[in-house]
């Protein structure tokens, strides 16, 4: 585990990306998909994006696999079929492969599996390695950078409350808090979940309220689903801010994105597995300390939010002199907010009334 963390903390800022590749009937590398599509600009993109990368430069067969039902069942049963047409790496992005993966390293311990953002039900077998993301970090660094940049009404737009979105969304709402108190100013934020990470009509006409209420930004966390919240965005002439990878090539609406290096972890774990560094039976934890996560300064769209404010900010997070909360089961309690649920920010330690924020079930 140590070689494998000391490889991606050297090298994951020098990782050469490419977007080639075929698609092949017989893959000796597979991705499954969770319920997004597999360009969804996002989460599952990004992922794909270093499958990609790293099969087409040592060309190794490569394909990906979009499972039929999003269940756990659906989703077992793609892996089960990667593995059958020869897959001796499956990488899986998401949450909803915990039980999955769990049922199928045991089931072919001669497989490796990469899973994304989740840990296996019961841990991590010697033939998996969990891949997490300090989104908390990111999610703070895009927060700072929007009060900083200007806007005092911003909006957080989730899609399934799962530990990874949640932990942006504290962030973004700490990040805020503290560049409001940098800056002597007085925020206000929206705060809502989604429920899924697919776009659509109501999660469009929702945004467009927001902006149409006076919210100048919205933190769109929730993979294929914040393209409706950009569509929104533009049709008000206002700004969103994009999660997982760059998507300031999405629309011209996107301030920043919340990135996590997706493509450069997937890279540096299929590097470890094809020179014989693969440590399974472990938890990798990518920070800004990493590498692993940041915002990406050179295709955001900022005015005031320098490159020197942004270097000096991330310094701080990856040396850890910021508080940035992480933790997605905290209590709520005091007057009525004792009735939401864990997943409101409201109860976030060191707020002051700097930030004022309206949860929205």
């Amino acid at each position: 585990m140590k070689k494998l963390v000391v490889v991606v903390a050297a090298l994951l800022a020098a990782v050469l990306f490419s977007a080639c590749g075929v698609q092949m009937e017989s893959a000796e590398i597979a991705l499954v998909t969770d319920m997004g599509e597999v360009d969804d600009k996002s989460f599952n993109q990004g992922t794909w994006e270093g499958v990609q990368a790293y099969a087409a430069a040592h060309g190794i067969t490569h394909r990906y696999y979009r499972p039929a039902a999003t269940t756990d069942e659906g989703y077992y049963a793609t892996i089960e079929q990667a593995v059958k047409a020869g897959a001796r790496v499956v990488v899986t992005p998401g949450h909803p492969f915990a039980g999955p993966v769990a049922r199928a390293q045991a089931a072919w311990p001669e497989v490796r599996f990469v899973l994304i953002d989740a840990t296996p039900i019961g841990g991590a077998a010697a033939n998996t390695v969990a891949v997490h993301f300090a989104e908390e970090e990111a999610g703070y660094l895009a927060g700072y950078a929007a009060v900083y940049e200007g806007n005092r009404s911003l909006g957080f737009m989730g899609g399934l409350a799962v530990p990874s979105v949640v932990c942006f969304g504290f962030g973004f709402v700490q990040g805020a808090h503290d560049a409001a108190e940098v800056l002597d100013a007085e925020v206000e934020m929206l705060y809502t979940y989604t429920g899924t990470f697919t776009p659509g009509v109501k999660i469009e006409k929702t945004a467009a309220k927001w902006y149409a209420d006076g919210v100048e930004v919205i933190f769109a966390c929730g993979g294929e689903m914040g393209t409706s919240v950009f569509a929104a965005a533009e049709a008000a002439g206002a700004k969103a801010i994009g999660v997982d990878i760059d998507q300031s090539t999405v629309s011209e609406a996107v301030l920043t994105s919340a990135m996590k290096e997706l493509s450069a972890a997937v890279q540096l774990i299929l590097e470890a597995h094809y020179t014989g560094a693969f440590t399974g039976g472990q938890e990798l934890v990518l920070r800004a300390a990493d590498r692993g996560v940041g915002l990406p300064m050179a295709t955001s769209r900022f005015s005031r939010f320098s490159q020197s404010d942004y270097d000096s900010l991330f310094e701080k997070v990856a040396a850890g002199q910021v508080f940035i909360p992480t933790n997605t089961d905290a209590t709520v309690d005091g007057g009525g907010a004792s009735q939401l649920p864990s997943i409101c920010p409201n109860d976030l330690k060191k707020l002051t009334d700097r930030i004022v924020i309206k949860y929205l079930d």
